[in-house]
């Protein structure tokens, strides 16, 4: 036992648990730096090699350093760092990849569903991470366990693609395969890109989601077991492994509304579009807006219900996992199919380096900072917690007004798309240069 500064004793495991989560908020930040940095370059090489070599390429890779990580000591530390670094390596090729070999393959309504497909596997795959973790760690009363189950998945997701999906030529749905005859430079391609105000305005709505789901899926579990020990519903925990149902539980709920969120997204977005051209971004802004509401409800009944909690996360992640292909897609209506790599790539860089790169650390600094005075009390660590974790409706919020404003300029940045393509494949090279380098859009 420990004395603290008032004289009062607090366990051990307190401490352990400290530690426990400093070490997950390193792993996830280096993890999450390294796939920002590395997704930049596979944009590159996105928009000029065969897209499916490198594909999976890179699955093969973070699967077989995620399965060696999975070994190394605890003497050699340094080395399970690294691992968590390469990873993200490995991960960022297939995110920055996969959308556009999806966008070369379908169009319009068909291109909005199976990008949707394609995102269902965020959601899905973060509460199946959950669920498998947590059980393969606590069968197995080893923590590196959890790391040896998703490598099979992906050796096996690796040699599926390369055996059957197929490698599109850019621009092929759109009914100009095989006659892209130049390519701009990187330069260009960033200064059309940082032109483009849909792209711009989107790319900072979807950091606002990335804000929220990190945030959440650092910190939700452990904030509805502390509202259950405000409750007497359970004890605190004081083991150094603790009961994982919390996560489990919030695993399940989040591959359910990922899987709702993306269906309802694309159903939705198909029936708007009947209505208005519009219809893409304003679907993102009003599910955002509607998230809000309900994930500010979260902490207003937690104290009381568990239960009300729990209803409550689930609209709320229904509602913003709603957005999340509608997004890609927008992209791909705003940005010329030689360039969507890198436009993934960088959407997603954006993304992390605003959204879950920080936001797991910046809630537990808020809420740490808050429960200072008060340590040793229960309910005042539940409620430091759900204070801090309200800033995450609040940038929300601001995300809707980003999409808010991407409807604005979306009709007029998908014209200049279209146009620009048609034009950029007759140039020659000395013209085309001029064209995209000079004073024109995109």
């Amino acid at each position: 036992m420990i004395r603290n500064e008032n004289g009062n004793y607090r366990n051990r495991s307190h401490l352990i648990s400290i530690v426990l989560k400093i070490l997950h908020l390193t792993f996830y930040n280096i993890f999450i730096c390294s796939f920002m940095v590395a997704a930049p370059i596979f944009g590159y090489l996105g928009d000029r090699f065969n897209r499916k070599v490198i594909l999976s390429c890179g699955i093969f890779f973070w699967s077989i350093v995620t399965l060696s990580s999975s070994f190394i000591s605890k003497e050699y530390y340094w080395l399970f760092v690294l691992s968590r670094g390469l990873v993200g390596i490995g991960e960022s090729s297939y995110s920055s990849i996969s959308p556009t070999i999806i966008g070369d393959l379908f169009t319009n309504n068909s291109r909005t569903m199976m990008l949707s497909v394609f995102y269902l596997a965020i959601p899905l795959g973060s509460g199946l991470g959950y669920i498998l973790g947590s059980s393969a760690k606590e069968a197995a009363g080893d923590w590196h366990w959890a790391l040896r189950v998703s490598p099979v998945l992906g050796i096996t997701a690796g040699t599926l693609i390369l055996l059957f999906v197929p490698e599109p030529k850019r621009g092929s749905a759109d009914q100009m395969g095989g006659r892209i005859k130049t390519r701009t430079s990187w330069f260009c391609d960033m200064k059309a890109l940082a032109k483009n105000r849909s792209y711009v305005f989107s790319s900072f709505a979807s950091a606002a989601v990335s804000f929220a789901t990190g945030a959440f899926g650092m910190w939700i579990p452990l904030y509805l077991a502390r509202a259950q020990v405000v409750q007497k519903t359970a004890e605190p925990c004081t083991q150094e492994i603790c009961s994982s149902t919390d996560s489990i539980i919030f695993g399940v709920i989040t591959c359910v509304t990922g899987l709702l969120g993306v269906v309802i997204g694309a159903a939705t977005t198909r029936l708007c579009r009947q209505k208005t051209e519009r219809a893409d971004p304003l679907v993102c802004a009003v599910s955002m807006l509607g998230s809000a509401i309900f994930i500010c409800l979260i902490f207003v009944v937690a104290k009381k219900s568990i239960v009300g909690a729990y209803v409550c996360i689930f609209i709320g992640e229904t509602l913003l996992f709603l957005n999340w292909a509608i997004t890609a897609d927008i992209l791909m209506f705003v940005v010329i199919p030689t360039r969507r790599a890198t436009a993934v790539a960088f959407q997603s860089f954006t993304s992390h380096l605003l959204g879950d790169a920080g936001s797991p650390y910046l809630i537990g600094l808020i809420s740490d900072a808050l429960q200072q005075s008060y340590a040793t009390s229960a309910l005042w660590r539940f409620l430091s917690l759900g204070y801090a974790l309200m800033l995450c409706p609040f940038i929300i919020v601001l995300g809707g007004m980003f999409f808010l404003a991407t409807a604005l300029f979306f009709l007029d940045d998908r014209e200049k798309a279209e146009k620009h393509f048609h034009i950029f494949l007759f140039q020659t090279p000395r013209r085309e240069h001029r064209v995209h380098c000079g004073l024109s859009w995109p």
